[in-house]
């Protein structure tokens, strides 16, 4: 499944476990499910349907005469067993069904319950335009993963049995029904079709699907079979934009996993309304139609790729090896986020993986720092769905990414490889990988497992740099500052083999064919060598001393940058320029410009200023530009502003995003400029639109300057609308920064109405949350009643945003209306996510209002000291 991601800030670690968390595990298993047959009858205007569902079960125990089924809110008609009505009771949740006759090991049951839904509340979803949304798509879908496929047929609901399975299902025309595998019959029956669909290789209920709505078709293949692309009609460009490197990408994972793709077809189906990015469903995925790109938002928009690839990959991880039990969903969730890593290095280059490998370890690392510390397999929970988070998507990639340093390319594939082969078709944990790798290679990865998989957290470094001349020796000082002084035994400590570079560098200007092809430029390129030792860094604080014939220029802790981390260099600044211009890993140029940052004074705001310009990597330029906005000095806004002419959208998007920091009439004029002159880059203009508002709202004393920046965003608002109402949402988020301001929370409160187009609505409910804390008490309550009223809608993403606003904001009256989503929603991640906002608002209303003023404060002063600064800093380099 794909990522949908909740982001809170929290106290440091706080458990994962909620009130009411307990031990899961797969219930016992009566029998083998063999096959599964649904026939099903739609009725799309009534929100409702008629189901029979056939399951064949081989006991594996005789004398069982009790069988127990999940089903949700279906209304059970009747229950058969081999034709013979059976007596069962139901409550609602579970179906138990009293066997006439007790089992026997080997004789097979056809079990047949006929049944029907009205509304269902999760499971299968009906699309359908009304009085708000009438162009709105006529589509039904359906959602399985983790435990919803019982809001829509009977089931033993759990990932640890796999069978075969069958859809049959009755249709109005024109609309089309997918489903997995083969299509092995269709008939016309007056104004309906019916489809029948049958998955012949075993699976799980949750990548059981079904699709309906009157699609465009596009089709391509590979190896000669059928890869489809279905979408809304009038987007099949934007299909083939979006999805058209899917046989390629099957050519490659079919490559790298050692298993040929495994099923007969391929089918992606962008759907409306959907509550997740996509969905592995066996053969047969299931994609936001929001992934859907035209012809500009594909200049800097690769999550569309990253998505594709993704779910892909859960077709061999996931689909074709599935896991046993939720609690070991990271073996799935991580490889399909690494994978994006994988096809990132092969579709564009080695620097831009380890680029894209450091925006997944921040994700994790900022959910470590601000939601909670887990570890990565645990059966304790609530809802088995609150395991879907950056511990096992980004956190579980760099795992795999770790397991791939440890043992070197060719072992890993062979470990890999083995694990798909000896499990295909199969339920597997943990433990079962670390035996493919064994088995492969002959390593034992268990100490690696240890520390990042089976316990929590990762280690903080703290590395300092000292330079002998006389007995021309390198001191390193390594320090894990996750673990308290004095702690040297201590649990929280990590045992790893850290390699060490010493870098000598020649500069020299490299114009390879190959860079001009990434770059569109002759840009200088790291050329230097590395001396590099491997040491063993296994307490709070330990010294290295290195002899060397020479001084290096810059030192490369982790070579390579394989580790799952944090970092902070303490190095003088000549070496810390010297990495972040020569070091040939783009994440030990990265680390060397935070640390420049912190230093900060002209000669770091220079040596990043020449990062931005000059780095061959995009990646590196957008970490430039950040950092250089953290340095309070004048001359740092002459650097980046420079950057606004770079060629890479993803660069002049980090560079407006950065001048949101540097509140001056400079920077809002900058701004401005793109604001009204617009940019190719969607997400461009959405970060302008913010940007100036931010930026106008620090300077409030200029009344005249508010009123023209709320014009102009107004402008947006009604002259940007397109794309998934990207740049609209940036005039929105723009808007949210006037915190006082009635007119800008007017124009908010407009487009919160049914009727707004659904990626602007829940951008502006969001906003709600943030422009509240500065509003009046009659504005305050206007806020919050709005919310209430939002907060009863029953569609998934509204409910999030709801929750987000509330946990933004300063009042009690927040905590209730959260309280009350947190009875009233019928859906755990809602749940989890309100009862985290909760704890948030509680803080907010504790602290922040002295904080407030004591921040105000400090802005002031550090205003006045970056003047005093800059102006002394350029009279130091005139006198020199």
């Amino acid at each position: 499944m794909s990522k949908s991601y909740f982001d809170t800030d929290n106290n440091v670690h706080k458990p994962f476990e909620l009130p009411g968390a307990r031990p899961h595990y797969n219930p016992d298993r009566p029998g083998q499910v063999e096959h599964i047959f649904l026939d099903l009858s739609l009725d799309i205007p009534k929100l409702c349907y008629q189901g029979n569902c056939s399951i064949r079960l081989l006991p594996i125990r005789n004398g069982i005469n009790r069988l127990t089924l999940d089903a949700v809110n279906l209304n059970i008609e009747s229950v058969q067993v081999d034709e013979v009505p059976q007596n069962f009771d139901y409550d609602g949740e579970q179906l138990s069904i009293q066997l006439a006759e007790v089992t026997q090991i080997g004789k097979r049951l056809l079990i047949a319950i006929a049944y029907s839904v009205a509304k269902p509340q999760r499971g299968l979803y009906f699309i359908q335009p009304d009085k708000h949304y009438p162009n709105k798509p006529t589509q039904v879908w359906t959602q399985g993963e983790d435990e919803d496929s019982r809001f829509w047929f009977p089931c033993f609901d759990y990932p640890g049995q796999l069978s075969t399975s069958e859809i049959r299902v009755r249709v109005p025309n024109p609309l089309v029904a997918i489903s997995n595998g083969e299509l092995i019959n269709t008939t016309e029956d007056g104004d309906y079709k019916i489809y029948h669909w049958s998955q012949q290789q075993v699976h799980p209920t949750y990548l059981m699907t079904l699709a309906v709505g009157d699609f465009a078709e596009i089709q391509d293949e590979w190896n000669g079979k059928p890869v489809t692309y279905y979408v809304e009609k009038g987007r099949e460009e934007d299909a083939k934009r979006s999805m058209g490197k899917t046989p390629r990408m099957i050519e490659f994972l079919s490559q790298k996993y050692g298993y040929p793709y495994a099923f007969p077809k391929y089918a992606q189906v962008c759907v409306d309304d959907f509550i997740f990015g996509g969905m592995e469903n066996t053969s047969t995925t299931l994609l936001t139609d929001r992934c859907l790109l035209d012809e500009r938002a594909a200049l800097d928009n690769r999550n569309t790729e990253s998505l594709v690839v993704h779910e892909l990959a859960h077709q061999w991880f996931g689909d074709l090896v599935v896991i046993k039990h939720w609690s070991h969903a990271w073996i799935k969730e991580g490889m399909a986020s690494y994978s994006e890593v994988m096809w990132t290095e092969q579709e564009y280059s080695l620097e831009e993986a380890a680029y894209y490998r450091l925006l997944e370890a921040r994700r994790y690392l900022s959910e470590d720092s601000s939601r909670y510390r887990r570890p990565m397999v645990t059966h304790v929970y609530r809802e088995a769905i609150e395991l879907y988070d950056r511990h096992i998507y980004e956190k579980g990639s760099c795992v795999y990414h770790m397991i791939r340093a440890q043992l070197g390319d060719e072992l890993f594939w062979q470990a890999i490889q083995t694990f798909v082969q000896d499990n295909a078709h199969k339920t597997v944990e943990t433990v079962d990988l670390l035996r493919a790798i064994e088995k492969a290679t002959g390593h034992n990865l268990l100490f690696l497992f240890d520390q990042y998989v089976f316990r929590g957290g990762h280690p903080d470094f703290k590395v300092a740099y000292s330079w002998d001349g006389d007995a021309k020796l390198a001191k390193i000082t390594v320090t894990q500052t996750q673990a308290a002084e004095g702690q040297n035994g201590s649990k929280d400590l990590f045992d790893l083999k850290i390699p060490i570079g010493f870098g000598y560098t020649q500069q020299e200007e490299v114009r390879t064919e190959q860079l001009r092809v990434k770059n569109n430029s002759n840009l200088l390129t790291p050329n230097s060598q590395l001396k590099t030792f491997v040491v063993r860094v296994n307490e709070r604080e330990q010294s290295f001393y290195f002899p060397l014939e020479n001084k290096p220029q810059f030192i490369s802790f982790d070579v390579e940058n394989n580790y799952l981390k944090t970092v902070a260099l303490e190095y003088p600044i000549s070496e810390l320029k010297a990495q972040l211009e020569f070091d040939p890993d783009p994440i030990s140029r990265i680390y060397a410009a935070a640390a420049l940052a912190k230093k900060g004074g002209l000669e770091a705001t220079i040596a990043l200023s020449t990062s931005l310009k000059n780095d061959p990597l995009w990646g590196v330029r957008v970490e430039a530009a950040k950092q250089l906005a953290q340095i309070n000095l004048d001359q740092a806004f002459d650097g980046l502003v420079l950057g606004l002419k770079d060629k890479n959208a993803y660069v002049r998007r980090a560079v407006v995003e950065a001048l949101a920091q540097i509140k001056t009439a400079e920077s809002y004029k900058a701004v401005r400029g793109l604001v009204q002159k617009g940019d190719p880059s969607y997400y461009v203009e959405a970060a302008a639109s913010r940007v100036i508002g931010a930026i106008a709202s620090a300077n409030l004393e200029d009344k005249p300057k508010e009123d023209k920046v709320l014009k102009l965003l107004k402008s947006v608002l009604e002259e940007k609308a397109g794309w998934n109402e990207v740049v609209r949402s940036g005039a929105v988020a723009g808007l949210a920064e006037f915190k006082t301001s009635e007119a800008a929370l007017n124009l908010l409160i407009e487009y919160t109405k049914l009727g707004v187009p659904q990626p602007l609505r829940l951008a502006t409910i969001r906003a709600l949350g943030k422009i509240s804390v500065g509003q009046s008490p009659v504005n305050l309550e206007r806020i919050l009643e709005k919310l209430t009223e939002l907060a009863k809608e029953t569609f998934f993403l509204t409910q999030v945003a709801v929750a987000a606003a509330l946990g933004q904001m300063e009042t009690p009256k927040a905590v209730g209306i959260l309280r009350s989503l947190v009875e009233q929603t019928a859906d755990g991640r809602v749940r989890r996510y309100a009862e985290e906002e909760i704890s948030k608002v509680q803080k907010n209303i504790g602290s922040e209002k002295t904080l407030r003023q004591l921040r105000e404060d400090f802005d002031q002063l550090k205003q006045q000291n970056q003047d005093l600064r800059s102006r002394l800093e350029n009279l130091e380099a005139k006198s020199k």
